[in-house]
């Protein structure tokens, strides 16, 4: 399955910058950060995908130990939940955290008020 959303999106010019996969008992569930999301959508979807598409927020996670619990308490303390997440490396001692939330707005205004960038797509 993931070699045929590869080359789906690949034949189309769409760069796939993430992505994880979950087993969800008796089917998978593949995330990904593409270059275009709209694009990866229709293009799944008309491939015979079962497609959705969920905001997420990326931010560039320092290289410090406590930057982690920086994020996260941030966030929990101010009652946000964070229903995912996952990270991945694009640059030596960068990383890029993804996390789906269930408030978005709330969570950009805890990470702004606690120093914490964001980073879009």
């Amino acid at each position: 399955m993931l070699a045929r959303i590869a080359r789906v999106l690949s034949e189309d010019g769409i760069e796939i910058r993430a992505f994880t996969i979950a087993e969800s008992g008796d089917f998978g569930i593949v995330r990904l950060v593409v270059d275009d999301h709209e694009r990866a959508y229709f293009l799944l979807f008309d491939a015979g995908f079962t497609v959705s598409s969920q905001d997420v927020i990326g931010i560039e996670m320092e290289s410090t130990t406590d930057a982690l619990y920086r994020i996260a308490s941030a966030l929990g303390d101010g009652g946000v939940n964070i229903a995912y997440a996952y990270a991945f490396t694009n640059a030596p001692r960068r990383t890029l955290l993804i996390i789906r939330v269930d408030n978005n707005n709330l969570a950009l205004d805890l990470l702004k008020r606690v120093g914490i960038e964001t980073v879009s797509q």
